[in-house]
């Protein structure tokens, strides 16, 4: 990317429980202009405010105004991170930095917002949906967490309804689905979705199908496991050595996916197509389009053609979530 220039910039953020990414952004034709965009571990600091510094420090340009998408739920203009132990405040922000206008909004509403904004290119389409144009979007997004978000198709155009339906509770769909409820609701308490839809929920998927017996853990799956990020050892097993632990463990993650996936869409009605995002779903394209997905995603009795309908699409730009920060930063 070019050197930013000062005229028209603002500042975007995408703040995660595991990377921060932060942009400056110019007005473009279709949709806000990356100029610069930096990425960091979000342990790297104590607050937002000292990661901003960061970036300015490298980045010494003045800015009209933020907005931050951020991995958890935003109360008048301020936020308790859930996976990250950092408060956000929309005032302390403007304060810190005499910025008049300085936007928080939950980071799956940034990414929700992007989505009318992508190409073909950014997205992979999984199945055979129509999509209607006109129709309400909805958004699941497995990553350090696990979040969903709706567009609302309305006569003046979309709004965006943000959601905590990561935290709601997880439901079996089947025997074996009761057998891992029942496993992680002795060593956890409340299962939510997210105890099984996201990276460690991936995890808790293996911790039981390991501890239930049903395959032996080799050695050299256990000392990666120790030593490595397990959803990424997990799936590189299942996909590389063909592990079959690790293979049914991926298997069940993704059929669980498929079904919370449809219950959103029916929930948001979301004939202008149901997306996948978050950090693991491009991972596991080559999963998601075994059909294994698909076919829990359609599986909910007489709606089973309605869903079939609905288009299902992975997001394969990770900046989605800074786009949409970015563009809301200059529509507020």
């Amino acid at each position: 990317m070019g050197s930013p220039k000062t005229k028209d910039l603002i500042l975007a953020g995408d703040i995660g429980g595991t990377k921060t990414h932060l942009g400056l952004f110019q007005r473009g034709k279709r949709r806000p202009t990356p100029r610069v965009v930096e990425t960091y571990p979000s342990s790297e600091a104590p607050d937002l405010e000292t990661m901003i510094r960061r970036f300015f420090n490298d980045h010494p340009v003045s800015v009209t105004g933020a907005c931050f998408g951020v991995a958890g739920p935003v109360e008048k203009g301020r936020s308790v991170l859930t996976n990250l132990s950092w408060t956000i405040s929309e005032n302390k922000i403007k304060r810190d930095f005499k910025w008049e206008h300085v936007r928080l909004i939950n980071d799956m509403t940034a990414t929700v917002r992007a989505i009318p904004l992508l190409t073909s290119l950014e997205v992979a389409s999984l199945g055979k949906g129509s999509l209607v144009t006109d129709g309400n979007i909805g958004l699941i997004a497995p990553g350090t967490g696990l979040g969903m978000a709706l567009l609302i198709q309305t006569k003046n155009g979309y709004v965006p309804v943000p959601s905590e339906g990561g935290h709601a509770d997880f439901g079996p769909n089947d025997e074996v689905e009761v057998e891992l409820w029942q496993y992680l609701n002795q060593r956890l308490g409340h299962v939510s979705a997210e105890k099984v839809l996201s990276g460690g929920g991936l995890f808790n998927i293996y911790s039981w199908l390991r501890d239930s017996g049903r395959f032996p853990e080799p050695d050299w799956l256990a000392k990666n496991l120790r030593e490595k990020d397990p959803a990424k050892v997990i799936t590189e097993a299942a996909t590389d050595q063909e592990d079959p632990l690790c293979t049914e463990a991926l298997n069940r993650f993704v059929v669980i996916f498929g079904e919370a996936a449809g219950n959103l869409a029916l929930m948001g009605n979301t004939t202008g197509g149901l997306y996948l995002g978050g950090g693991i779903s491009p991972k596991i394209l080559h999963k998601l389009e075994e059909g294994m997905f698909l076919e829990a995603f359609s599986n909910k009795g007489r709606f089973r053609e309605f869903l079939r309908r609905v288009p299902v699409r992975v997001i394969l730009n990770d900046k989605a979530a800074l786009l949409g920060a970015a563009h809301e930063a200059f529509v507020s």
